[in-house]
Order: structure tokens, then sequence, then C-alpha cells
């Protein structure tokens, strides 16, 4: 038998759960996509994602997701055979340096370990190295899923102001934007890509890239350009060439509702609500771990990030079983553990439409098939995540 009832709860790092409102502003019949209406919807949600990356810059939306806004970002100022320099900690950012390699440019990784984040001391090392600047573009990832790991951006930016490096830096915040701080021309980010199905509580479909001037410079004369991507095209004055074609209108509908309540209640409270939650996951896992088989993969506690946190499961025990148990008798969908963690982990999102209820309902599931498949743990998690949310949110 099961205890389930309704649909699935997605505690996965994206797709995440979507708000009603959400769902509910696709449901209206599409806009004449050459109306002042489409215009202006365009232009309001383009003003307000330069909000959320927080930069005078423009931004750019791609019917496409992450994957692509990386292709995007890369692609407009890139040329063939220029050097990218990769900074590892987990599987994102390795990714998006697969995708520069298979697009002509020369990829470097700077080693890092899935279990800690980057060392911005180890960069400004390498960069100094770099004497002839051969080094074009910095790919790191502000938040990467696989391992959970939460990079210091700001450190990362002013690590390379320090060395004096003229490459752009180039930041993944799929997974954190619209849920922690990213302040894009503040720490020195030339080129950033988010996308629509995390933070943004929107449906997967929409990437995002914001841009600087000095990376706008470099776009005159990247040669990895193609039509569909390229922001001179979609610069053009005919509106249709924002998207390259047919507007995405109800995702874009969607988007609208999101970004809205998201700017209802406050990003500074959206910031503080997932710091809350997030923590209260960690306080859960940290008594989980009594037992001597889960325990953190991310080994120093101020680099687990605040959207997503991955548990590690001792060999003896497969986490593959916690995962069917929680999906199939109580509708709760887990994160598997992927990359170097795949069959050694579990994942547990805590971003975007995510509340105390959600959350502490997780976690309670979690135990229950720890209990049902005695798995060892440490008794009273879910206490231990009442207890800081209960001293921590005020009457």
């Amino acid at each position: 038998m099961t205890v389930r009832a309704g649909r699935e709860f997605l505690a996965i790092p994206g797709p995440t759960t979507m708000p009603d409102e959400v769902l509910q502003a696709m449901h209206r019949p599409a806009l004449d996509i050459y109306s002042d209406q489409m215009i202006n919807l365009t232009d309001g949600l383009l003003a307000d994602l330069s909000k959320l990356f927080a930069t005078k810059g423009k931004s750019y939306i791609y019917i496409a997701n992450g994957h692509g806004a990386w292709e995007a970002a890369l692609s407009n100022v890139l040329s063939r055979g220029d050097k990218v320099l990769v900074l590892e900690s987990g599987r994102f950012a390795i990714g998006w340096g697969n995708a520069a390699k298979a697009m002509g440019a020369e990829v470097e990784v700077l080693k890092g370990d899935w279990r800690r984040a980057i060392r911005a001391g180890e960069v400004e090392a390498r960069l100094r190295a770099d004497k002839d600047h051969k080094i074009k573009a910095i790919l790191a990832a502000q938040v990467d899923t696989a391992s959970s790991v939460q990079n210091d951006i700001e450190a990362i930016g002013k690590a390379i102001r320090a060395a004096g490096h003229p490459a752009l830096f180039m930041v993944d915040a799929v997974a954190s934007l619209g849920c922690m701080p990213f302040e894009m021309d503040a720490w020195g980010i030339d080129v950033a890509m988010s996308g629509s199905q995390k933070g943004l509580m929107a449906p997967p479909g929409l990437g995002f890239v914001a841009v600087n001037d000095r990376a706008r410079e470099v776009h005159k004369k990247a040669n990895l350009r193609t039509p569909y991507w390229d922001w001179t095209e979609r610069d053009g004055a005919e509106h249709y060439r924002k998207y390259a074609g047919t507007a995405p209108i109800h995702l874009l509908f969607a988007l609208r509702q999101s970004i809205d309540m998201l700017f209802e209640e406050k990003l500074d409270n959206v910031f503080l609500r997932h710091r809350l939650l997030a923590e209260a996951v960690r306080r859960a896992v940290a008594v989980w771990a009594e037992g001597q088989v889960l325990g953190f993969n991310i080994a120093e506690a101020a680099e687990r990030s605040n959207t997503v946190t991955t548990v590690m499961m001792a060999d003896s025990h497969d986490p593959d079983a916690l995962h069917q148990y929680c999906k199939q008798k109580c509708g709760v969908v887990l994160g598997i553990g992927i990359g170097d963690l795949e069959g050694q982990a579990f994942r547990i999102a805590h971003m975007g439409h995510v509340n105390a209820p959600m959350i502490l309902g997780t976690l309670g599931v979690i135990e229950v098939g720890l209990q049902a498949l005695d798995i060892p743990h440490g008794k009273g998690g879910v206490e231990a995540a009442i207890e800081w949310l209960g001293e921590s949110v005020a009457p």
C-alpha cells in the first residue's frame, strides 16, 4: 500500500514545483505577436531580468533550456580557437566547458573538487601565470546542483581583477537566480546566464543571458556567432527578432507572473526564505548523519548552497531504494546523484516555489523512508528542522 494521494511533489533541483498562479497565467489565449501588448510584455520582462541579474547591461530571452543559454553566451563572445578556463566544482561548469570545446574553443579545466567550492586564490594564481593572456573567458557556476556547492562569485571576480587579467568572467546562475544574491555588475561579471525552471518558478523552456558593455565589445569580433543566438540580430528593430521568430507567448505569460510574485515578496525576503529553509534541511541531515551512513557531500558548512543539498550514502546502502520508496509510497520525488556522484547520493531541492510545509513534509517523508528501509540514521531530524524554524521565524 501507499500513503500518497494527488500529484507528486518535486523535491528535485529543476523543474521545480510551479505555483498555481503561474500555471493559471498560461491558461489564456495567445496574443497578436505584432501588438503593442506583446511588445510591452517583452520590454517589461527584459528590464526585470536585468534587475534580477543586478546589471545595467542588456538581457536576452531564448526559447531554450540552460544548455541553450550556455551556447548563446559562448557563441556571442568567442572565436574559434579561443582558450577558455573552466573552474571545476561539480558537473555543470564542466558541461559548459564541453559545449565550448564542441563549438571550437580550446578548453582548460582548473581542477577542483566535488566536495568543496572554487578557491579564488587558485584562480588568481592561474591567471597570473597566463602572461600572454591566452585565456579569453573564465566559466564558473554560482551553484552546482550535482555537488550542491555554492561558489563565492564575488571573491572570484576580485581574484580576476587582482590578477589584472582581461578574460571575460562568465557565470552560470541557473540554480541561484531568484534564490540568493546575484550582483552581476558589482561582482565584475561580464556575461551571466540562467533558466526559467528553478528559482524563477516557471516551466522549462526559457533561457536568459545578461551581458555588459565589455562583453558587447568582444562580441563585435566573435566569429562563433550564428543567427539564432546572435545578440546583434536580436537587437534589430522588428520585435520578432527578439526571439528569432515567433515568441514563446505562454511561457512569457508564466514568467511575467513568476517575476511579479518575486518582486511582490521582495527579493530580500525571497533570499531569507531560501536561507532559512535550506538551513532547516541541513539541520535534519546533520542529525541523520549521526547514524554513520548519511552525510553532506560538501565538507565546509559555509560552502553548502541555499538551493539544493546533496546527501551522500555509504556504499552498503542504495540511495535509489530511498528515492523509489519516497516516490512510489509517499509521492515525493527526490533528486538522484548525478555525474561523479551517480549511485552514491540523493539530493533535496529547496529552491523556487517552496515553503515550510513543503520542506518539513519532504524531510518527514525521507525520515519515513529511512525507517522503512532500515537505513541507520540519527533520530529526530525533522524535529531539528522544526526547532530551527521555530527559533528563526519571528511571530
